[in-house]
């Protein structure tokens, strides 16, 4: 039996700012998305995902989070592996609603590379309302508070001035730095079993739905696609990770309609 998390107590678990969206009336369905974590070296992974977003038939994609593996500025946009990730967005936003939201890994995503692939920004966090529900979708990172040394680090670089300043150096600078902030954080993750990786903190969760007034979070970020119990009437659903260059096959979509939220496995998926 799930217990109620206790609410939390001070304002650093507050709901940061809110933002709504409205799901026009004729929205069918939805699917959510996230943890891709694109790079040109993970050729399978971007081809399962384009495939995916070529073949959807969902009246609105929702990518919530580490699209791409690293992200250094829109001025990287037109380079070969980002442009044929936009050209993908592109092609799909042409028939479809699309939106993104910004994850730990591609927080620089801004509105030059969004405004060339006609997708929609999306903040973190967003209550969306469809088929007489609210659902609470996030990235996720917020809500691992547990990781002192990563909100920290996460305060820092979604700051204004850490991103002028990032963003005025070289494009071959920033790709340098970037690769060395990837590689601390592999190498962090790796010294450590998956089971002792920071998970989102279920007060912290609880009280978000609360004050959002919303019944279910949709997120990502954890890499540990599931759903989880909050206490009666809350839960929060984990979208998965994708990796389909690894020698395994992981990555799926959550459907949205209006009978409710499954796990579907991305469409046309390439042979391995």
């Amino acid at each position: 039996m799930t217990s109620d998390p206790a609410p939390p107590t001070t304002t650093r678990f507050a709901l940061p700012r809110l933002h709504e969206l409205d799901a026009p009336a004729d929205w069918q369905s939805i699917e959510f998305l996230s943890d891709l974590h694109l790079s040109a070296e993970a050729p399978r992974t971007f081809d399962a995902w384009a495939s995916h977003l070529r073949a959807t038939d969902a009246d609105a994609v929702f990518i919530l989070g580490d699209l791409f593996e690293v992200w250094v500025g829109d001025d990287a946009r037109h380079d070969s592996f980002e442009a044929r990730c936009l050209d993908v967005l592109a092609d799909c936003a042409s028939r479809r609603h699309v939106a993104f939201m910004a994850g730990n890994r591609d927080f620089l995503v801004g509105a030059a590379a969004l405004r060339e692939a006609g997708v929609a920004g999306l903040a973190d966090p967003t209550v969306l309302t469809v088929f007489d529900r609210r659902w609470l979708l996030t990235h996720g990172d917020a809500l691992c508070i547990a990781d002192a040394e990563y909100q920290r680090f996460r305060a820092q670089v979604r700051g204004q001035a850490w991103q002028d300043d990032f963003l005025a150096r070289p494009l071959a600078e920033r790709r340098r730095l970037a690769r060395q902030m990837r590689d601390a954080s592999h190498d962090r993750q790796r010294a450590l079993p998956a089971s002792a990786w920071a998970d989102v903190d279920a007060a912290m969760a609880a009280h978000w739905l609360r004050e959002a007034k919303a019944h279910a979070m949709i997120h990502g970020h954890t890499h540990r696609p599931g759903r989880v119990e909050l206490a009666p009437g809350l839960e929060r659903h984990v979208l998965s990770d994708w990796d389909f260059d690894a020698g395994t096959t992981r990555g799926d979509v959550l459907r949205l309609d209006a009978s409710g939220l499954r796990r579907i496995a991305p469409r046309a998926t390439v042979a391995r």
